[in-house]
């Protein structure tokens, strides 16, 4: 017979948590109720004379807590495509499966999906409302689902990560390469046309450039977590090292500039004929004046009708697929 003493189960776990009794999650109430146990000020307190384990309580863990506590750091995925490509790619250590405990018909078969997915990696699934997702991930559009799971960073040059899926057809390989882009919601936008029309790799500065946080993941519909981001330093030193490779080097300006030293073309002349890196510019400025001034050619997109002096200009992501598209 296993003996215990109920009121010393959880206040180790507790104190090393540094969590109170009130943030306990309410199933963890009632198992402690059912032991015979209350939540006091200090912590769970019961009576004071031994007695059997209940079968709960023997399975009580650090599970039964609202976040699993680890020493690393963790974002919070959101969104059913980020998650599902999170827990299937296995480019994140995953922590904790947070579903909306009522989850609407038209999206019940993908939200089931992912939790099928969890239980396959024995991962915690718990159910929340819909008012504690919206605190989690600060109001944005989660779609019933959150995971507790670790960052992901940009990768370091020297890697070999070879294209999934596999090309359609042969062809030149193709890098974008991304200069400044700070809005996460344009960096997500931008890998899923990337990813849609067959870069390669995508590389990006790494000063002046917004981090891949979960809301670019989500932006991307979960591309984030497929394709990795190669981040630079330096871009101008690997532009010019693989120029000196035989690579193109192919710029973007908008429709109104010119440039004396480098020929501008409107993107649906250009042809892509050997490997090819194409620089996109960030938000305002554009491209860095460095980077314009190795290009062989610039391109640019053509308006179809007289624009109002503010709106001159595209989206870098949709600039990005539009480009990608005609060339």
């Amino acid at each position: 017979m296993q003996l215990w003493k109920p009121s010393s189960l959880l206040k180790p776990v507790l104190v090393k948590l540094g969590r109170s009794p009130n943030a306990l999650h309410h199933r963890t109430r009632r198992l402690l109720q059912a032991g015979g146990m209350t939540l006091g000020r200090s912590g769970p307190v019961g009576p004071s004379k031994p007695g059997r384990i209940p079968p709960e309580l023997q399975n009580l863990s650090l599970e039964d807590l609202h976040f699993t506590r680890t020493k690393e750091k963790h974002d919070l995925v959101f969104g059913v495509a980020p998650c599902l490509l999170a827990l299937t790619q296995g480019r994140r250590k995953v922590f904790r499966l947070f579903v909306k405990d009522v989850i609407e018909s038209q999206r019940g078969e993908s939200v089931a999906r992912v939790c099928e997915e969890a239980h396959k990696r024995r991962l915690p699934v718990q159910r929340v409302s819909r008012k504690e997702l919206d605190r989690m991930t600060s109001g944005r559009v989660h779609q019933g689902l959150c995971l507790q799971a670790s960052p992901l960073a940009y990768l370091m040059h020297g890697g070999s990560e070879k294209p999934k899926g596999g090309d359609l057809q042969k062809r030149s390989p193709l890098w974008l390469v991304l200069d400044g882009i700070q809005d996460p919601m344009n960096l997500g936008a931008v890998l899923r046309s990337a990813y849609f029309l067959g870069v390669d790799r995508v590389a990006s500065s790494l000063r002046n450039s917004c981090p891949l946080t979960p809301v670019v993941s989500k932006a991307s519909s979960g591309v984030m977590e497929l394709m990795g981001v190669y981040g630079f330093m330096n871009l101008a030193e690997m532009i010019k090292m693989k120029a000196e490779q035989g690579w193109q080097v192919v710029g973007t300006v908008g429709f109104e500039e010119r440039n004396a030293d480098v020929p501008v073309l409107q993107c649906s002349d250009f042809r892509m004929s050997k490997p090819t890196l194409l620089l996109m510019g960030g938000e305002g400025s554009g491209l860095s004046r460095e980077l314009r001034g190795l290009c062989e050619v610039l391109l640019t997109i053509p308006p179809r009708r007289d624009l109002h002096p503010g709106v001159e200009s595209l989206n870098v992501s949709v600039a990005t697929g539009t480009i990608l598209c005609s060339s």
